[in-house]
């Protein structure tokens, strides 16, 4: 999933050329018809960056989807906010 990914992103444009994964990443799905919405999202999330950590948006994402999981193995520990 991460070689195909990476390798198709890259294509996308400027924009994506340097993409990469972090250490800890996650994939959550998506329908075509918001793609409109997560692009919005990705564009801007330098902003609300700097109100909510990475950690928390990861984590009300996991519970939006009903994730469980364990932050020993989700984040780096000297990364966890």
């Amino acid at each position: 999933m991460k070689t195909g990914s990476t390798k198709w992103l890259r294509t996308q444009g400027t924009r994506c050329a340097d993409f990469h994964w972090q250490n800890g990443y996650g994939i959550f799905p998506t329908s075509p018809s918001r793609r409109p919405a997560v692009d919005k999202q990705i564009d801007g999330q330098k902003e609300p960056h700097q109100l909510v950590t990475f950690q928390d948006e990861y984590r009300r994402l996991l519970a939006k989807y009903e994730v469980e999981f364990d932050e020993r193995f989700v984040f780096d520990q000297d990364v966890i906010g």
